[in-house]
């Protein structure tokens, strides 16, 4: 009897256990679909959401169409206003050459009538059969006709004042580039409330086959990166050698040409873009050689008024009795440079001075008077060196017309020397020249010279 009841307690137990048991699980199962049935209805208000988006986006889309086709538009407008003003600045470069023309014609025509009248007074006066009365005006009618024959050239210029063709090149290239460069930029992702800002642009793409090196000059030129926002550029070129990079150019630019570097030298470049958010990674290097040779003219910008130049900047002559200097238009600062002048005239007893000086050389006095002129003067028997006007050197052996004075500036040596038809005129002028030096020449009335560069030195220089 007491097992019996001890097994329906025990029985009993259990199924209140297993009904506590069963109550947990459903509470939990309630629970879980509970959480469940809420995620499977936000994901349906999502998808809905997504569904609204869609629309959104049809109609952003149409929206963004009709503002890049405004910009289009506007870009369009701005083209066709800057053609009227271009066609309305060849107009007027029309009239210009016509009312110059029409001058010309008339200035002609007055002196062709004056002279034409002139002519038939002479003729009249030769037909006269008075000798008396002829002398009256004989000697008057030499002295006109003689004096109309002299200004004539003045008077009436054999050739026409300017050309008929207009001198003038529609530089569009940095416009077509600039169109083929429109693109969409890429804009960074703002929180809440904060202004949405463009991202650091990526690295410019170098154009090598626009690049190029002429002279003592380099170009260098890029494309600005896809898809980024730019608001400028900054190109860097090392020193020549494989050392630091240095900042030569920043702006809007995507060309740029960096003149006054050294010759026979390898220069590599890069470029980087910045915008308001920052700057961002750098292009590509490319690598620039500069000539071996330099070739270079003398400077028309900073001519004194009494010397003349030449079409091509390489003869000058002076039109004083003082001496002046030419400066070339580059300065070296190292390499071995050679350079010759010819003597194209040489009419009076004067004494041309050769050589090389600082930027800031006195224009007005012979080169080598002052402290930043370095030259040999020379005449027809003897040439001497001189340098803040302390004269030395004598040596024998002059110029006349068709001779050849050279030029030898070592800048590895820091030494100046100078030939005379190829052979050397004298010892080595001077020694422990640093720093920049330009090509450069002085003379007075009576001479004239041209010069000639890109220049193999002379044999026998690295003798000397």
């Amino acid at each position: 009897m007491r097992h019996q009841q001890t097994a329906e307690v025990s029985l009993m137990r259990a199924k209140t256990l297993s009904g506590r048991r069963q109550q947990v699980a459903e509470t939990e199962l309630s629970q879980n679909l509970q959480q469940l049935s809420e995620k499977a209805r936000s994901t349906t208000e999502f998808i809905q959401r997504l569904k609204g988006m869609s629309d959104k986006v049809n109609e952003n889309c149409a929206e963004f169409e009709a503002t890049v086709s405004a910009q289009c538009d506007a870009l369009i407008e701005a083209i066709e206003a800057r053609r009227a003003q271009l066609l309305e600045f060849v107009r007027q470069q029309r009239e210009l050459k016509l009312r110059a023309l029409r001058d010309q014609v008339s200035a002609c025509t007055c002196r062709l009538q004056g002279t034409t009248g002139l002519l038939q007074f002479c003729i009249e006066a030769l037909k006269e059969t008075d000798s008396a009365a002829f002398l009256q005006v004989g000697s008057m009618l030499i002295n006109r006709v003689a004096n109309v024959d002299i200004t004539w050239h003045k008077d009436v210029v054999a050739s026409p004042r300017l050309s008929h063709e207009f001198d003038l090149t529609l530089d569009d290239k940095s416009v077509l580039r600039a169109i083929e460069q429109l693109n969409f930029i890429q804009m960074k992702p703002a929180a809440e409330g904060e202004e949405r800002l463009p991202a650091a642009p990526a690295a410019p793409i170098i154009i090598p086959e626009e690049c190029s090196a002429e002279n003592n000059s380099v170009t260098v030129a890029w494309q600005p990166p896809p898809t980024s926002f730019v608001e400028g550029y900054v190109l860097e070129l090392d020193d020549g050698s494989g050392g630091e990079f240095r900042e030569v150019y920043c702006g809007k630019e995507t060309i740029c040409t960096v003149d006054g570097l050294h010759f026979n030298s390898m220069y590599n470049a890069r470029v980087k873009a910045f915008n308001s958010t920052g700057e961002g990674d750098y292009s590509e290097l490319i690598g620039l050689q500069t000539a071996e040779v330099a070739w270079f003219t003398l400077d028309a910008c900073a001519l004194p008024p009494e010397l003349r130049l030449s079409e091509d900047n390489c003869t000058v002559t002076c039109d004083g009795y003082e001496h002046r200097v030419a400066l070339a238009g580059v300065g070296f600062s190292r390499g071995v440079h050679y350079w010759e002048f010819t003597v194209d005239r040489y009419d009076s007893d004067t004494d041309p001075s050769f050589g090389v000086a600082r930027i800031d050389v006195c224009r007005d006095q012979m080169l080598g008077k002052d402290d930043k002129g370095w030259s040999m003067y020379i005449d027809r028997q003897r040439s001497w060196f001189m340098h803040d006007s302390v004269h030395e050197q004598r040596c024998e052996g002059g110029i006349q017309v068709g001779c050849t004075v050279g030029v030898l500036l070592d800048l590895e040596r820091h030494t100046l020397s100078f030939y005379v038809n190829e052979e050397p005129q004298g010892p080595i002028a001077f020694h422990g020249l640093y720093g920049v030096f330009y090509p450069a020449v002085s003379l007075n009335r009576g001479v004239a010279v041209t010069l000639h560069t890109a220049l193999d030195p002379p044999s026998d220089s690295d003798e000397s």
